[in-house]
């Protein structure tokens, strides 16, 4: 990395630093109260407790679990919608006012419902962050195909190529950068979902720590976990955008 570079790199980052220092120094100074407020110091060691007794551990693999499984479905299943509805004229009229309705439903609204239906088990959460992802990957993908340059598949049809491989070659790359910016939204979202329904509807899981321990009043261990699910959303940000890179390689 260049020193330039290596520069451009710390004054991205520089909000960061000094947040932290006045997030410290009114803790210290009690500008706001250390019980509202624990300072950094004590926060950062809180998370160094909660890491070696394990709770962190624990919880964190059961949350990421839940996260993965739940948008694995939620990719899988929107991108399968969107390109559908994009190159099937039927499913786009029958599916088309069902994504529109439920769209801009507020998802942390289906918290009830999914633990009703599966109790407070990985199920309810899994199916909790698949439905609400879904609908951003469904429409990435819907806009991106059906952004497809019909030149190309008219030459491509002229070709003689059957639909399967003009969905293959033509109407997927098409898609691919829309569906993509798509589950950047889905993954963001998952992350608001899952410690919503732990907070709610659980027994496990960062979510369900910072609940209990925000109850017994350990302000310092509750603020540890919150930044660790910050933390996690933002490295998981971060390598999205590397994959995406990658993935997009091919339009440079």
């Amino acid at each position: 990395m260049t020193r330039n570079a290596l520069i451009a790199r710390l004054v991205k980052y520089l909000p960061l630093l000094l947040l932290a220092m006045a997030w410290e120094g009114a803790s210290r100074f009690e500008l706001v109260s250390s019980s509202a407020l624990p300072s950094l110091t004590k926060v950062a060691q809180a998370w160094w407790d909660l890491a070696l007794g394990g709770d962190l551990v624990e919880n964190g693999a059961a949350s990421l679990w839940r996260l993965a499984a739940g948008l694995a479905i939620a990719i899988v299943v929107g991108a399968a919608l969107g390109i559908g509805m994009a190159w099937w004229r039927p499913a786009d009229i029958a599916l088309g006012p069902l994504v529109e309705m439920f769209y801009p439903l507020p998802k942390s609204a289906l918290i009830p419902v999914t633990a009703l239906w599966l109790g407070f088990g990985d199920g309810s959460k899994i199916l909790l962050i698949a439905m609400g992802c879904m609908l951003p990957v469904t429409l990435g993908a819907y806009n991106g195909a059906r952004s497809s340059e019909r030149v190309l598949v008219w030459s491509a049809r002229s070709l003689g190529a059957s639909k399967l491989r003009i969905l293959r070659d033509v109407v997927l790359p098409s898609a691919l950068p829309e569906m993509l910016s798509g589950i950047r939204t889905a993954l963001a979202i998952s992350f608001v979902l899952l410690v919503a329904s732990e907070l709610i509807v659980a027994r496990a899981g960062l979510g369900y720590l910072i609940g209990f321990l925000g109850s017994n009043g350990t302000y310092d261990s509750m603020f540890a976990v919150v930044l660790t699910v910050a933390f996690m959303g933002f490295v998981a940000d971060r390598m999205y955008l590397l994959i995406m890179r990658r993935a997009l390689a091919w339009r440079d």
